[in-house]
């Protein structure tokens, strides 16, 4: 009975990631969509959509057994910057928004059940692919400035992480309920840091610096 009731505990509050991580490794972001391999492309979609929405028909009669439920759908971009940036490939575009939309579909449906839907995005994710990419690890990782000097706006994944983790307590998270928001934002909320105790802030810097054409300088956004 007691291992019963610590299983009730576990989905009411920590099943928030749904689905699995991307599957950028099938993006094809310098063609055209008449151009890609779509097998590829629909191979992406199925890993970056089907995985959320099976996770979610298996997961959440679970979570609804009582109100407090609360889930945490992870993409790529806010709504606010996605809505005016294409990203790159038609195919990922339309993965990273889908699961904005499914975020507040959830919301509506988790609603009369006293549970809550958000879509969370990190900024710039030092992710063991990303850091393998810049040939760095995260111990020397701002070597990795040198070849991109606007990495140094980048987030570990335990930022991200923080920002579930004060979520999930937060006793009025409803008031996110649909919402699409970021860890750099939530840092801004929580008062939560990353593991050097800064709150890089990526989608901001990426649109009032990068964007911009301004030298790299992360004064100001961590």
């Amino acid at each position: 009975m007691r291992h019963q009731e610590n299983l009730n505990i576990s989905f009411h509050f920590i099943l928030t990631c749904l689905g699995l991580p991307g599957a950028e490794h099938f993006a094809e972001f310098d063609n055209p969509i008449w151009e890609v391999d779509l097998d590829r492309g629909l191979r992406l979609l199925r890993s970056a959509i089907e995985t959320h929405l099976i996770t979610s028909h298996f997961a959440l009669p679970l979570l609804i057994q009582k109100p407090g439920g609360f889930v945490v759908e992870l993409t790529d971009g806010t709504a606010d910057y996605n809505n005016q940036h294409y990203r790159q490939a038609l195919i990922y575009d339309v993965a990273k928004n889908a699961i904005i939309r499914m975020a507040w579909a959830l919301a509506q449906e988790l609603q009369p059940h006293g549970c809550t839907a958000v879509c969370l995005t990190p900024g710039w994710l030092r992710s063991e692919m990303m850091l393998d990419s810049f040939g760095v690890s995260e111990a020397n990782w701002q070597d990795a400035a040198v070849k991109e000097p606007h990495f140094i706006v980048s987030e570990t994944p335990h930022f991200v992480g923080r920002a579930v983790a004060h979520l999930a307590v937060d006793p009025e998270v409803a008031r996110w309920n649909g919402q699409s928001l970021s860890s750099g934002q939530l840092a801004k909320v929580y008062g939560f840091t990353d593991l050097d105790g800064s709150q890089p802030d990526a989608w901001r810097y990426i649109q009032e610096v990068t964007e911009m054409g301004k030298p790299a300088d992360a004064t100001g956004y961590r």
